[in-house]
């Protein structure tokens, strides 16, 4: 976390514009990294605890997808049912409650609507990675 900057802070759930523009900005002080250094050295773990889902639980639910753009390896179909196979909805424009937008190639208006509402903002990759490892 100390390395992330403040854009792919925002990306983990939960964490708004402020919050990880605070986080990335109390990681770029020396002073406290050094702390954090000093903490790690007496035996602190910083390691969070894995998270445990609820039995049927799915990996994605709760979320909410939008896809814009030309993804590199999938249609917008698969990549939809990736999404809700993991228990995502996808919807077709962008809120405040929209937890990331999918965004390949030649992504319009609906990346511009994410930006300005400070919404996350995904690629392919980054999706697959998700899928693959967890939220």
């Amino acid at each position: 976390m100390r390395e992330a900057d403040a854009g792919a802070l925002e990306r983990i759930e939960g964490i708004g514009p402020q919050t990880a523009a605070s986080v990335a900005a109390w990681f770029a002080n020396d002073v406290n990294r050094t702390l954090v250094e000093k903490l790690r050295a007496a035996g602190l773990s910083l390691a969070a605890a894995p998270r445990q889902r609820a039995a049927g639980a799915r990996l994605l639910d709760g979320m909410t997808f939008v896809i814009t753009g030309t993804l590199p390896t999938l249609s917008r179909d698969e990549a939809k049912d990736l999404l809700e196979a993991a228990g995502a909805k996808v919807a077709g424009s962008v809120s405040k409650k929209t937890s990331y937008v999918l965004a390949g190639t030649d992504a319009g208006s609906k990346l511009d609507k994410a930006r300005e509402l400070g919404v996350a903002v995904i690629d392919e990759l980054e999706m697959k990675e998700m899928l693959d490892g967890g939220a």
